[in-house]
């Protein structure tokens, strides 16, 4: 269902009012649960359904389970398609249709211990988009330099987010 510029405002300019008068009802806690399943695997729900985790391949699964670095990369390709469709909007800019596609790098001599050189993660992630869109170069790239802006999943990777972990 398509949304104009008018609508998205509609919908966005009381809380962004309500934000610059309580910071701190802009301040949510997003949650994730997941439980542990038989052999190496995981079950998170979604909010749609369950997902269940396992070991890539390249880290002996055998495939038939979800990989968490590709739910990684899901999830920022699911966020900077949503934050590009809003910030287009939010610009008059017209998308017909488009697609996004990441790819992340590892080396799994990391996570497996055969390597202290070896880093345990991503070593890079690409965003690419392709649209179908009459816009000029310079919109698109005021699109792209916003949307990666704004794009909560990527400023999460890429930035320094605290991270913790703990035991109940």
């Amino acid at each position: 269902m398509a949304i104009t510029r008018d609508e998205l405002r509609a919908i966005q300019q009381p809380l962004k009012d309500r934000y610059v008068s309580e910071p701190e009802a802009a301040l949510v806690t997003l949650k994730a649960d997941g439980t542990l399943g038989e052999g190496v695997s995981c079950s998170v729900a979604t909010g749609r359904a369950m997902a269940e985790a396992g070991l890539h391949p390249a880290s002996g699964g055998d495939g038939q389970l979800l990989c968490s670095g590709d739910m990684l990369l899901e999830a920022l390709a699911a966020c900077a398609g949503v934050t590009l469709r809003a910030v287009a909007t939010s610009l008059g800019i017209e998308v017909l249709s488009g697609a996004v596609h990441v790819e992340g790098d590892l080396d799994f001599r990391g996570t497996l211990s055969v390597s202290k050189e070896a880093p345990v993660g991503f070593r890079a992630i690409r965003v690419r988009f392709d649209l179908d869109t009459h816009a000029t170069d310079d919109e698109l790239d005021t699109l792209l330099r916003l949307t990666e802006r704004y794009c909560v999943v990527y400023q999460t990777i890429a930035g320094d987010t605290l991270l913790t972990v703990s035991r109940a």
